[in-house]
């Protein structure tokens, strides 16, 4: 009976991530196809011509919309993660990122239809936001509360492997049309093509999630006991300072801010006058993506063994001075040392913050209010980065000296901020499961973690053979 348990329950966490991991590549590949977009191309389609620096800012404006709509959805798409289930949301996060994002590639441009063109992507991308909001908080606390006993770092950083996947697949998709289309086709219909493909990620999505078990915390729940209370406020009442801690961890997106929309508006734009090519420059992060996604299990795997603090603190400060580095290569118009700084920065250190979180933000909050807490203090901190791109072509607009230095030393500062909260958070990777979020928990013993941890990796080896 404990073998076939042991058998059932390494299948159930195998699934959990794999669907946690497929799922935010699929989602994400919506997300970033955009952002990608907003850098190489939306500038000359959707708004007026007269200004090249308005229109950058105003492009990489509609990119930050989209995080400003994700508090929105996270207050609605908490509630329904901790009152209906992990899994209901998660569909429902992929449907509406998936239809959303065929419309961006349906929209007409600012010559056709003039301002309507620029409003109308607006409301696609707040459709976007609002759907991306639950997929990390959902997808994380699903595998975390599926996970084998000392093992939730590991199985959770699949969550963030699969959203760099995704980030892989839209620099992917854009590279052949870039590279290979001529200019004016890839400018008048080309760009169309990653958007519409959505409805591929759509289908095999579906697929993938609606096999997947609810978790056995809330599968124990009284059903009706949990649609009648209200989550956000049990997440406020009981764990604001928790709440507090993730928004300022969160500015940690700052990284992949500078790496991807900043950097690539920086070297591509005309206006600044670097002149990357633009199929040039779509390798940085797709290089520095996969080797974030050979990096990513090995640092959840270290946190199981000395916590989640300790590799969210030393990553984000490295990954905040590698920013200068990162900036300044592109500002001397070195493409192989910005390759290099790119995958130091973002594909090394960044993944010391980036393959913990999605296991140390749930873990701070009680499963009554998990997936509601993580994801309105998550979302609020990445909202509050969501101008960035914007106030960095703003302080540091083309034409200006030092703009490497302007820009890194924001983006170091917040950085800072961000270990500033891991060092005030409680460690949690030696709590056990049930007690999660609860003020007056203690962390097991560290010799019998280990007793324990090593006993789950035998009942696991077992159950596999």
């Amino acid at each position: 009976m404990q073998s076939s348990h042991s058998r059932d329950q390494s299948q159930q966490s195998k699934k959990a991530a794999a669907s946690g991991w497929i799922g935010s590549a699929l989602e994400y590949y919506d997300f970033f196809i955009y952002a990608t977009a907003a850098s190489l191309i939306f500038p000359q389609l959707f708004f007026p011509k007269g200004d090249p620096t308005t229109a950058i800012i105003a492009s990489l404006a509609t990119y930050g919309v989209g995080y400003v709509a994700r508090p929105i959805g996270a207050f609605v798409l908490g509630h329904l993660g901790d009152t209906h289930g992990r899994k209901k949301v998660l569909l429902w996060c992929m449907f509406l990122m998936g239809f959303s994002t065929i419309g961006v590639g349906l929209l007409p441009t600012y010559d056709q239809v003039g301002l309507w063109a620029p409003a109308l992507l607006v409301i696609m991308r707040l459709a976007q936001g609002f759907a991306v909001a639950g997929e990390i908080s959902g997808a994380s606390s699903m595998i975390l509360e599926h996970s084998p006993f000392g093992r939730r770092g590991y199985f959770s950083s699949f969550t963030l492997q699969g959203v760099q996947a995704g980030q892989i697949l839209a620099a992917a998709v854009f590279l052949p049309l870039a590279h290979y289309m001529p200019a004016e086709q890839f400018n008048v219909w080309g760009w169309r093509i990653p958007f519409l493909l959505s409805f591929l990620v759509i289908i095999a999505g579906w697929i993938i999630r609606r096999t997947v078990e609810e978790t056995p915390l809330f599968k124990a729940a009284d059903k009706k006991e949990l649609q009648r209370r209200s989550p956000v406020v049990e997440a406020f009442r009981d764990s604001s300072p928790d709440m507090l801690r993730v928004v300022c961890m969160a500015l940690m997106n700052v990284i992949p801010v500078v790496a991807t929309i900043f950097g690539a508006a920086y070297a591509v734009q005309p206006a600044y006058g670097i002149g990357f090519a633009k199929d040039v420059y779509l390798w940085i992060p797709v290089v520095g993506n996969i080797v974030a996604v050979l990096v990513i299990p090995y640092v959840g795997k270290l946190s199981d063994r000395i916590g989640r603090r300790p590799p969210i603190i030393i990553g984000s400060l490295l990954a905040g001075l590698f920013a200068f580095a990162y900036l300044y290569a592109i500002s001397i118009r070195n493409v192989e040392l910005a390759f290099v700084m790119s995958i130091l920065m973002w594909g090394v250190v960044y993944q010391g913050y980036n393959a913990v979180f999605p296991s140390f933000y749930p873990e701070l909050f009680p499963a009554r209010s998990r997936v509601s807490a993580m994801a309105i203090a998550q979302n609020v901190g990445t909202a509050i980065t969501a101008m960035l791109p914007a106030l960095f072509t703003a302080v540091a607009p083309p034409g200006s000296h030092n703009i490497w230095l302007t820009v890194g030393s924001i983006a170091f500062g917040i950085t800072v901020v961000s270990a500033l909260a891991a060092l005030s958070a409680r460690e949690t990777y030696r709590i056990p499961l049930e007690k999660l979020g609860e003020p007056d928990a203690q962390p097991m013993p560290l010799n019998e973690y280990e007793r324990l941890r090593a006993q789950a990796d035998l009942e696991g080896r077992y159950a596999k053979s």
